[in-house]
């Protein structure tokens, strides 16, 4: 009997252990998610006021993201971010901004807002 109850114990602290596990796991994507979208927010803010732009709605969308191999063969996540800016203040047009963790590997403005 009393194997029994160390049975159950080990399986109960196992299980514990595990959801522990998960949830920082968990936890720690979210965490690197909100500061690679706050690096993008930053990106965003500085490539419209170097362009001499607008910077609308104060924040950039998480467009999605993918796989790609490093010249060394490594893969890496690149995450696509979208922001809308104005030149004159009645008509939107698009940015986007690629990030490798918090690294910037590409940002780019329409020619012209439509």
């Amino acid at each position: 009997m009393q194997w029994g109850k160390l049975r159950a114990m080990t399986d109960d602290l196992l299980l514990l252990v595990l959801t522990v596990g998960v949830l920082a796991g968990g936890y720690k994507i979210w965490q690197l998610s909100l500061d690679a979208r706050e690096a993008a927010n930053r990106i965003a803010k500085d490539t419209c006021s170097r362009a001499v732009v607008q910077f609308l709605d104060g924040t950039v969308a998480f467009a999605g993201f993918r796989l790609a191999r490093q010249a060394n063969g490594k893969r890496r996540l690149l995450r696509t971010y979208t922001f809308d800016y104005t030149s004159d203040g009645f008509e939107r047009a698009q940015g986007f901004i690629v990030l490798a963790g918090q690294r910037l590997e590409a940002v780019g403005l329409a020619g012209t807002p439509s």
